[in-house]
């Protein structure tokens, strides 16, 4: 007997992830596509430009941000028994949030337009890991990647006056919590973020290296730069092991 031509064909078990991965990736670039136009002409534009973003350009943005916001809220509430509606909602939700609050943090902070751009790659980036990798893989990625950036930044800043000694507060709560969150791997209590059989190697990996690392910032810069680029070096290993393992 011919077999039905015209049945539909189950879905990979690879869709859901890649669509997951493309969400992230879709809304990432419009995110850093937007604080590109802000970097180019409120940062690095000239006086009478900063000023006009300043006091026109960015609070009517923000202002229609928070307009979608409150539009997505409404019809989240309108359409909370569809699911394919709701979603909708919340994705307009969402759009509305992400356009205020980053028009607001060109207002509130002129030096934190730069940090952000370079921050959303790395949280689309991280965003793509959780949906293609496994969850194990994920949270090793995840912190090895908070590890890198809290590097970058409290290298050249543990010594400053006026940020020193709260950096230096929040390195120590950091290393705290990777320990909590390697006990918590070792006893299990991270059943619902991590599959019960999962390998928990890599999160250890990942958190005894990023508490090593961590602690060099205490003595000294130098030490702190050279164990940045081993980290980097784990993390891109690490990467590449996990892509020929999913493929």
């Amino acid at each position: 007997m011919a077999k039905n031509t015209n049945k539909k064909a189950k879905p990979s078990s690879w869709d859901a992830p890649m669509t997951g991965a493309m969400k992230f990736f879709l809304a990432g670039g419009v995110a850093e596509l937007y604080m590109l136009i802000i970097r180019n002409n409120y940062v690095e534009g000239s006086i009478m430009q900063r000023i006009h973003w300043y006091q026109t350009y960015l609070p009517i943005l923000a202002g229609i941000g928070g307009g979608v916001l409150l539009l997505g809220a409404i019809l989240t509430l309108l359409w909370r028994q569809d699911k394919k509606k709701r979603t909708t909602g919340l994705v307009v939700l969402g759009a509305g949030a992400a356009f205020a609050l980053l028009s607001l943090i060109g207002i509130w902070n002129y030096d934190m337009v730069v940090p952000v751009t370079l921050l959303i790659p790395g949280v689309m980036v991280l965003g793509i890991l959780w949906n293609l990798y496994d969850r194990e893989c994920a949270l090793a990625l995840t912190i090895l990647g908070v590890t890198l950036a809290a590097l970058l930044v409290c290298r050249q800043r543990m010594d400053h006056l006026t940020y020193g000694t709260l950096l230096k507060v929040a390195v120590a709560v950091y290393i705290v919590v990777l320990a909590a969150v390697a006990l918590l791997a070792k006893t299990g209590k991270l059943h619902r973020l991590i599959p019960a059989r999962a390998d928990l190697n890599p999160v250890y990996l990942a958190c005894g290296l990023s508490v090593i690392a961590l602690a060099t910032l205490f003595f000294s810069a130098t030490v702190a730069y050279y164990a940045m680029w081993v980290l980097a070096a784990v993390v891109f290993a690490l990467v590449v092991y996990y892509t020929v393992k999913q493929l």
